[in-house]
């Protein structure tokens, strides 16, 4: 009798003991989900994150520059061997010696414009020493001013710039300089080309 009594008490302390254990996981669990706790593990687990944020930041007020370097990486859009591109800043130092940057760039830009047309030879040096009926389809070939200019580095910045893709010629496949071409020349290039603009010394036709 006494051990059936015993036993009870031990069974109602086990459920009392177990009923206090839920109890407090219960009142973890509420503290877990309170807002305060769920932001302070938030906030420790985004402290890398706002630090870089903040780095960021500073940079920009300090007057640093923030530079994607993806964005700014170029890629050369013309490959030419050592022949080419030796004919491609000669011929435009010789046409284009007086003319400002863009004026140069626009030079090499017709260049390689005749280099990408099926009407005209497929390299620079074929296109620099191309000839028509015995003709030379520039001046400087034939009056000596190809084989002795002096390249600038003012050329050699203008034909980088078209090497790496810059444009500005509207696709124009001539170029003269009507104040010194001949008139037979330039009537030819007015019936023949559409003009496409001027720019320095130079008209550019398609």
């Amino acid at each position: 009798m006494y051990a059936k009594y015993i036993t009870g008490f031990l069974l109602a302390g086990m459920t009392v003991l177990s009923s206090c254990v839920c109890v407090r996981e219960l009142k973890i669990n509420r503290i877990a989900a309170k807002p305060a706790f769920q932001m302070e593990y938030l906030d420790e687990s985004m402290t890398e994150d706002k630090h870089s944020f903040i780095e960021m930041i500073s940079s920009v007020s300090s007057g640093q520059r923030v530079v994607d370097y993806e964005v700014l990486e170029q890629t050369l859009k013309y490959q030419l061997s050592d022949k080419d591109h030796e004919a491609l800043l000669r011929i435009v130092e010789a046409e284009a010696g007086g003319e400002d940057q863009n004026g140069k760039l626009l030079v090499a830009n017709v260049v390689l414009n005749r280099v990408n047309s099926e009407s005209f030879p497929d390299t620079v040096w074929e296109v620099v020493m191309q000839k028509e009926q015995g003709i030379a389809q520039f001046s400087p070939i034939v009056d000596g001013r190809y084989q002795s200019v002096t390249v600038s580095e003012d050329t050699k910045e203008a034909v980088e710039r078209a090497l790496y893709g810059e444009d500005i010629s509207q696709g124009a496949l001539y170029f003269c300089a009507r104040e010194k071409a001949d008139s037979k020349k330039v009537q030819w290039f007015d019936r023949k080309l559409t003009r496409l603009f001027a720019y320095g010394h130079h008209e550019f036709f398609q």
